[in-house]
């Protein structure tokens, strides 16, 4: 059978907040390694598996940067189905099953979360193809990862009885254990980390899905039946997916099925699920420091995670602390503390603060925007258009908007009339005027805007067209 890779990429990454923000996520991030992201990284290992393009689940409002990420590696919009909401793992997996099974022959999927991190392939590689036998035969086939520490903070599998052909039957699944529980596990050498990866046939996934849960299935099967192309992207239908249970694959399907099996692994295996995992990857200096960007350390600190940006960052004399600095927000934690980071995000959102969703630089499909400073009743943004891209035609009701180029030729549309600017040239958009920005360049357009009015929101937009598909409600230009 052929192995078509399934690619989770849901999910907020609020446990590392401020780097990992809701509209832009850990998986697009390059946490591990500086030339790649996360999902890239994904993507990168499981063509070592097969050469089939990947299917992509991930979040509506993510698509474009998932689509830019993903496009070195043969996948195009119509293999990136869209969630309306995230509803986990179970029917994630369910509508790509039924997705793929449109397109060709049963196949074995190649289930993947987006944001993981591997370091050892070929191992990753060996373990997939210990599975594939008994995927064939229709076992649903996950992977353990050989624990190297009594972790707290993972699932664990208990291994069964030998299958002969290096897997075995999963005896159990058990909840994160506590410290002793875990030492327990560790010196069994019975038990495995439950890595969230697995490998089955499309249809033996589906069967077993609509045996155990029922609802799931229907939900699924209405979702992908009514679901749309828009701009080439499988858009699933709203309303049924929101009725859909929200389920993990082991709670859903693993933890009641007869043809569950296990294959070990031992690839460097880490979910980067906090900043001490990520810290756990990184390299460090002698004193267990692990620095990026404009950082200083001085006065014997140790142990500490120091991330900074633009603006220097200089540490002295404490010890075992998350220090991440980005241009809006900055997060001083303990160590310790590192899985409590999520509890500032739900806050933040609680309030209302734009710093849990996005960044003071903020992707758009057409390039990005960063806000240089702002008060009361005026605004101002640093704006970067790509070549070839435009924004949407729009209006605002409440602010008007003035516009200097200072690298790049604009195409502007005011009203009834266009015309070109050049740099160090300007316009001015009244309140309520009609309006358009365009790059007809080959080199990236730069210009400075200035808002002015009553109410600066991002949301006081009216969406005349777009060629991006984008409605109002999305809040982007």
């Amino acid at each position: 059978m052929k192995i078509i890779p399934v690619v989770m990429s849901g999910g907020v990454g609020s446990r590392l907040w401020p780097l990992s923000r809701e509209l832009y996520p850990k998986q697009l991030l390059p946490l591990v390694n500086a030339d790649s992201t996360l999902l890239q990284d994904t993507l990168s290992r499981a063509a070592s598996v097969t050469r089939e393009p990947a299917w992509i689940i991930c979040n509506q409002e993510h698509r474009f940067l998932v689509a830019d990420q993903a496009q070195s590696y043969s996948v195009t919009p119509d293999r990136i189905i869209l969630e309306p909401v995230g509803r986990n793992t179970a029917p994630a997996i369910a509508v790509a099953a039924l997705e793929q099974l449109k397109t060709e022959e049963d196949a074995l999927l190649l289930v993947l979360a987006a944001d993981h991190a591997i370091s050892d392939t070929q191992a990753f590689v060996g373990a997939i193809q210990t599975g594939v036998p008994a995927a064939e035969q229709g076992r649903l086939v996950t992977f353990g990862i050989t624990p190297t520490a009594p972790e707290t903070g993972y699932g664990y599998i208990k291994q069964g009885g030998d299958l002969g052909d290096g897997s075995a039957e999963v005896a159990a699944f058990v909840e994160k254990p506590d410290l002793k529980t875990a030492e327990a596990y560790l010196s069994s050498g019975e038990y495995l980390w439950n890595s969230g990866m697995f490998l089955f046939s499309a249809k033996a996934y589906l069967a077993e899905l609509e045996k155990h849960a029922p609802q799931i299935y229907q939900a699924a099967v209405k979702s992908v039946d009514a679901a749309q192309r828009v701009y080439g992207y499988v858009q699933l239908d709203e309303a049924a997916f929101k009725a859909c249970p929200d389920d993990s694959v082991d709670y859903a399907v693993m933890e009641h099925t007869q043809l569950a099996a296990v294959v070990p692994m031992s690839a460097g295996w880490n979910d980067v699920g906090s900043w001490t995992a990520l810290w756990d990857l990184g390299e460090k200096d002698e004193a267990g420091n692990q620095i990026y960007g404009n950082v200083i350390v001085e006065g014997g600190a140790s142990n500490n995670l120091i991330r900074g940006d633009k603006r220097l960052v200089s540490v002295l004399g404490v010890n075992d602390l998350l220090i991440v600095d980005t241009k809006d927000a900055l997060l001083v934690a303990d160590k310790s503390r590192a899985q409590d980071v999520k509890k500032i995000v739900a806050k933040l959102k609680a309030e209302g603060r734009d710093e849990a969703q996005i960044h003071a630089r903020a992707f758009r499909p057409w390039g990005s925007y960063e806000t240089v400073d702002e008060d009361g009743r005026f605004k101002v943004k640093r704006i970067v258009v790509n070549p070839g891209a435009q924004l949407s035609l729009q209006m605002h009701h409440h602010r008007a908007e003035h516009w200097i180029v200072v690298k790049g030729t604009a195409k502007v549309t005011r009203g009834d009339s266009e015309f070109l600017l050049s740099e160090n040239e300007s316009t001015y958009i009244p309140l309520g005027e009609k309006h358009r920005l365009e790059n007809p360049g080959k080199m990236p357009l730069e210009i400075v805007e200035v808002q002015s009015g009553s109410y600066l929101g991002e949301d006081d937009i009216v969406r005349y067209s777009d060629q991006y598909g984008r409605s109002d409600k999305e809040k982007q230009a």
